[in-house]
């Protein structure tokens, strides 16, 4: 009789360890940084460009802030302003390692244990600009500590990204306008 239970328990203990550990993958072609320093991308980042999906569709004013949590992990808060609706939204999640915490290879969750890749795949020395990779070639985001980024360093991403295989004519470049 007790070893009817042993399977469904087995199972029911791999599915849930499976959905804790999902996530956190990176494009063939991509690289996270090594020599990462978590402490310096820690802050306020505005969104220069993205590959358009669900959770941010038709936003602008997009900004993304890391704080460091008690338990070591990074709150991610989320904000952008939807012109058409007027108003703005905002997605609170948190982020981990997938491995070394010198490696800017993390997994990012804001639904519970479902966790997708963010991988910070080129940065400046100074952590003004960074390019972060999705877990596959449909996620892809160019930040910068400025509402701006130089032509330079767009072009370095853009070719990076190119690279690697995104199809950066898709990317939507975020506007960053007074809003209400």
């Amino acid at each position: 009789m007790k070893n009817r239970y042993i399977v469904p328990v087995l199972i029911g203990a791999g599915i849930l360890l499976a959905l804790y550990s999902c996530g956190g993958g990176i494009p063939k072609k991509a690289t996270a940084i090594t020599n990462f320093d978590s402490a310096k991308y820690l802050g306020k980042w505005y969104e220069i460009a993205r590959l358009d999906h669900k959770w941010e569709r038709g936003l602008d004013n997009v900004t993304a802030e890391y704080t460091l949590n008690e338990d070591k992990t990074i709150k991610v808060d989320n904000k952008g302003y939807d012109f058409k609706k007027g108003k703005w939204q905002q997605s609170i999640g948190k982020a981990k390692f997938v491995g070394k915490e010198n490696i800017g290879m993390l997994k990012v969750s804001f639904f519970g244990p479902f966790y997708s890749g963010y991988n910070v795949i080129a940065i400046d020395e100074d952590y003004k600009y960074a390019l972060v990779a999705g877990e596959s070639l449909k996620y892809m985001w160019i930040l910068s500590r400025e509402k701006i980024i130089p032509e330079n360093v767009k072009t370095d991403f853009l070719m990076i990204a190119l690279e690697i295989g995104y199809k950066t004519s898709d990317l939507v470049w975020v506007k960053h306008e007074k809003a209400n």
